[in-house]
């Protein structure tokens, strides 16, 4: 009698079967830390055509991830151990559920069937992260992990986009199953539906009737794609606009009819104009923004145009809502309107040479330390217009996101949500992997680029091509400002920095330090021009932070 063949080779391990949907997904690179529950997977992985991107803490791994659904619109995944390794993947869940980045996350967990083990939990991880995520589930039953990926990277990806939780204990990644009673899903294909004709009329109708409309941009349109059809809504009809920090870059800064960043300081110049509209084009409108503007009654008319309806409140209550895709609603009332004799846009071209004039001051300021119109002004000379920022959070967004224009999209990486420390540097290493041909710069305070600093090994191992900017200031700089502002003592906020060259060669990396204004521009083409990853320390002055954008806006403003 022949023998049977070996009844295991119709077995799969539930490990694999997890990496088969992930691969089936178009994953490509898992960005993680892997831990003692995640070995099963590990392996798995290691047999498939993933790769892994190890990084010294989860939080930057969690951040490059999400970096890469900003960027490409398509999930980054990210992986963890249990407890400690999971919780380190709180900050970069929250950073991408409020940012609207597609990201999914892996974590282990002790075995939860056959083990004592099971009742001691570390942390119950899904209960963590349901408040900060669309999706998050723990894999109990083996034959269920096909259609849970499939739906954790259907929520992720779908307006508004975010991050999503799968969670597979040990005892359940080592689960064997049979492989032909088992199959991936198939990539469903969807498209937004497209609003209807009596709306757009509406819409257009609406426009027309104003005298004064104005468009502002929003993140939702940074992260839809929709900049095409913006650049010809604005080339067909000539409606000025504005954006939000993180609407920056949807329509090229430098065209005639921009005005400038919204919701920065209180009474800016971009106010006038806001206050001036009578009709606002509100498109990609984001909650988790500082809101450009806040609706009054019997002020300016508000047509929200997005994918999904405006979440109401009590300063956002739009008269119209244009809700389907959002390209095709902007191109469709662009053609309805066109050119309209009887608009009226001189005074918020005024405003546009008022925000132009208060930029450009102080760009050539030759002291030292740098001030930040200088330092700001000399990093939009060498980066070229697809050359890419990444900001971590400080006071010196505030400067980029009122003086850097952005002549492309995303190309200016900042956070205006979460608003976290720490995410500069992940972010801008997950651009210079992706856009190898491209300038790519970290920009972080001294203070943000310390808390995930030890990603500069990563960087280094990676071989990628960076620039990572430290303003140094021996101080959490925005904190400060605000400390002062409020008429505080100046207390609690200045610390002792390493020496960032020494410690930017110790990783393999290599360290400069700024000595003049002069010599700036011609270091960071230096570094763009030998490759590699390196640090610039760079000492900055913000004595002018409040006479630049409070006092001088202050007294500026009441002029237009």
């Amino acid at each position: 009698m022949t023998q049977s063949a070996n009844p295991l080779e119709t077995k799969m391990n539930a490990s694999d079967l997890f990496i088969k949907a992930l691969e089936n997904e178009g994953v490509e690179r898992i960005y993680g830390v892997p831990g003692e529950e995640n070995l099963d997977f590990l392996e798995a992985m290691r047999k498939s055509s993933i790769k892994l991107i190890l990084t010294r803490h989860e939080q930057g791994a969690a951040f490059m991830a999400a970096t890469y659904g900003r960027l490409t619109g398509k999930p980054g995944v990210c992986l963890a151990t249990l407890g400690p390794g999971a919780t380190n993947l709180v900050t970069g869940a929250a950073y991408a559920q409020l940012g609207g980045f597609p990201l999914v996350m892996i974590t282990g967990q002790k075995p939860i069937k056959h083990s004592k083990q099971g009742l001691f939990q570390i942390v119950d991880v899904v209960s963590m992260m349901k408040p900060i995520t669309k999706y998050a589930k723990q894999i109990v039953n083996v034959d269920m992990i096909p259609s849970m990926v499939r739906e954790a990277f259907r929520l992720a990806t779908e307006e508004r986009p975010g991050a999503a939780l799968l969670e597979l204990p040990e005892d359940v990644a080592a689960e064997t199953v049979d492989h032909k009673t088992t199959h991936v899903f198939n990539i469903s294909r969807s498209r937004y539906p497209h609003a209807d004709r009596e709306i757009l009329d509406a819409a257009a109708a609406m426009i027309k009737e104003a005298k004064h409309p104005l468009l502002m941009i929003g993140a939702g349109a940074n992260r839809a794609r929709i900049w095409q059809a913006l650049h010809n809504f604005v080339d067909q009809t000539g409606i000025p606009f504005a954006n939000t920090q993180m609407g920056k870059g949807c329509i090229w800064g430098r065209q005639q009819q921009y005005l400038g960043t919204a919701a920065l300081s209180d009474g800016d110049y971009i106010h006038c104009a806001i206050d001036r509209a009578d009709l606002i084009i509100n498109v990609g409108h984001d909650v988790v923004e500082k809101p450009p503007f806040f609706m009054r009654e019997g002020g300016a008319k508000v047509i929200h145009v997005n994918f999904k309806s405006a979440q109401v409140d009590n300063v956002y209550f739009p008269q119209l809502e244009v809700v389907g895709d959002t390209a095709t609603s902007i191109q469709r009332i662009a053609n309805r309107v066109g050119m309209t004799e009887t608009h009226d846009f001189s005074y918020f071209m005024k405003v546009r040479s008022h925000v132009m004039q208060h930029v450009s001051e102080g760009s050539e300021d030759t002291s030292f330390p740098m001030k930040p119109q200088r330092f700001v002004a000399d990093i939009r000379k060498v980066m070229p217009a697809d050359g890419i920022i990444a900001l971590d959070n400080g006071v010196y967004k505030v400067w980029f996101a009122r003086n850097y224009f952005a002549q492309l999209a995303n190309t200016v990486l900042l956070d205006n949500a979460l608003a976290t420390m720490g995410a500069g540097l992940p972010s801008a290493m997950e651009a210079a992997r992706l856009y190898t041909d491209r300038r790519v710069m970290a920009i972080c305070g001294d203070g943000g680029f310390m808390m995930n600093s030890q990603e500069m090994e990563t960087a280094v191992r990676l071989n990628l091509n960076l620039v990572v900017l430290i303003l140094n200031d021996n101080a959490f700089g925005m904190i400060r400002w605000k400390q002062y502002a409020m008429g505080y003592e100046d207390f609690g906020l200045k610390f002792n920095n390493p020496d960032f060259v020494m410690y930017a060669n110790s990783y393999g990396a290599t360290g400069h330090r700024v000595e003049d204004a002069e010599s700036f521009i011609p270091l960071v083409n230096q570094c763009y021009e030998q490759g590699g990853v390196h640090l610039i320390e760079l000492p900055v002055d913000y004595s002018e932070n409040n006479k630049v954008l409070i006092d001088e806006l202050k007294a500026r403003v009441c002029i237009i």
